[in-house]
């Protein structure tokens, strides 16, 4: 078959990307290995795991506050089979609504892995598919740590972890990023003791370190034990347990934990294995990413790559937004990705939610800055829905009053701080954002209060 496009890999990035050139009017195929589309983010990432943390979340509410509003009655007890069934079906519905899409868009899905023999050719399995442009979306897999090597039943990793065959009494998490945290807290809520071991000496690196002290001491709080500056040495499995070392960075004291799960969380790395980038010449950047110029063009002509495999933030919706803009590019358009304005989150309770600049690269570019603050505690919604912990920081330049970031830990942070990217795309100040009318009640308004506390002061502080 000959097309005017192949995208390889149909995760968030590959699929968008195939969709939006399709209704540009090219003739699109993806290629996908998988039984199902929709790469890790749908199958074994993203979605399952909200799934679960929605769950436990329901969990946590009637263990803890259903008796205060009146809803008596038993607490639930979980069942982890039908919670997984539960999150497969969540699964299933994505999943199948992809290949509706291809349907609806005529995205031919050619099933099997993909290697590029050549410059404008694809094969798969004994077949060789020619292509006018080539998108390369292969997505991520699991980083390994020396010393820990994943069985995917004691010793886990995110993935292993969405399929225990039990709940674990306890579990060791290695690695104080999002997906640890998120996964931590699906385990922690269903009433495993959770310790999160972290090389560095802090948790969520590279967010904002005020909302990272306090997002760590609700952790705490919620039952989630850290031991932060500590290198992991190894990790053994035994038929039911496992043991793990660790050395303290402080003292290089060495010390060993037992649990009956470890899960693995120390990041991902690019998926290029099998498509025959060394022979094809494909540059490569020194983290074994897919190098691309500003237009996502590889060193090979008609050869493209996206999301996870080449530079950046390992997020779906950075995928995305760099599929949507390639597809645009090979349609003769002008496709582009604003770097400045890509939110991240954490799907814990409460979330936590990040977009632009922090203090600590303000202060490291000697940028004059101003920041507004405002704690949910202020806010009526969150005081009657017990989700009053955490605030809502926003940083606008001194003179021009500009935004230039915010940072949420609360409820739902992870939309509320939309608002502050479309915002942020507009060039707005963060007086327009006060002056923007917020309905009452809602957890929203401690976004505009926050933006008023950059100007004169929030009012309800």
């Amino acid at each position: 078959m000959s097309y005017d496009l192949i995208v390889i890999g149909s995760g968030p990035g590959g699929y968008v990307c195939a969709i939006r050139a399709a209704q540009l009017g090219l003739k699109v195929a993806c290629v996908e290995g998988r039984e199902t589309l929709g790469g890790t983010c749908l199958n074994v990432g993203c979605i399952p795991s909200k799934a679960l943390l929605h769950a436990t979340h329901q969990l946590h509410e009637a263990e803890h506050n259903f008796e205060q509003m009146g809803l008596m009655g038993g607490k639930p007890k979980p069942d982890w089979k039908k919670m997984l069934g539960y999150k497969d079906d969540v699964i299933g519905q994505n999943t199948k609504g992809i290949e509706f899409l291809f349907k609806k868009n005529k995205v031919d899905w050619i099933k099997g892995w993909a290697s590029i023999p050549a410059p404008g050719k694809v094969k798969v399995g004994e077949e060789t598919h020619e292509a006018k442009k080539i998108v390369i979306a292969s997505g991520s897999e699991v980083s390994p740590l020396k010393g820990v090597e994943v069985d995917e039943k004691v010793i886990v990793s995110s993935t292993g972890a969405l399929e225990l065959g039990k709940i674990p009494k306890k579990m060791v998490v290695i690695g104080a990023g999002v997906i640890g945290l998120e996964l931590g807290s699906v385990f922690s809520r269903l009433g495993a003791e959770v310790t999160v071991i972290e090389y560095l000496d802090r948790i969520l690196p590279g967010t904002d370190d005020e909302v990272a002290r306090s997002f760590q001491k609700l952790l705490i709080k919620q039952g989630l034990k850290f031991v932060l500056g500590a290198a992991v040495q190894s990790a053994s499995a035994t038929k039911t347990k496992a043991k793990l070392g660790y050395k303290l960075r402080k003292d290089d004291s060495e010390h060993e934990i037992e649990a009956d799960t470890v899960l693995l969380a120390t990041g991902r790395r690019p998926f290029t294995d099998g498509l025959g980038l060394d022979a094809l010449g494909v540059k490569m950047t020194e983290r074994g990413q897919i190098a691309t110029d500003a237009h996502y063009k590889t060193s090979i002509d008609g050869v493209y790559a996206i999301g996870d495999a080449i530079e950046g933030p390992m997020l779906a919706h950075k995928a995305e937004d760099e599929g949507m803009a390639v597809a645009e590019i090979l349609a003769g358009q002008a496709g582009h990705v604003n770097y400045g304005v890509i939110p991240g989150v954490i799907y814990t309770w409460p979330e936590v939610a990040y977009v632009g600049e922090t203090e600590a690269t303000l202060k490291e570019a000697g940028r004059a800055y101003k920041v507004g603050k405002f704690n949910f505690m202020g806010n009526g919604r969150a005081k009657a829905n017990f989700a009053a912990d955490g605030f809502v920081k926003i940083l606008a330049d001194a003179k021009t009053d500009r935004i230039l970031g915010a940072h949420i830990i609360g409820p739902y942070a992870g939309d509320l701080i939309h608002e502050v990217c479309v915002a942020m795309e507009f060039g707005a100040s963060a007086e327009d954002l006060a002056r923007t009318c917020h309905a009452h009640p809602t957890y929203s308004e401690a976004v505009r209060e926050a933006a008023l506390a950059c100007g004169d002061g929030a009012i309800h502080a």
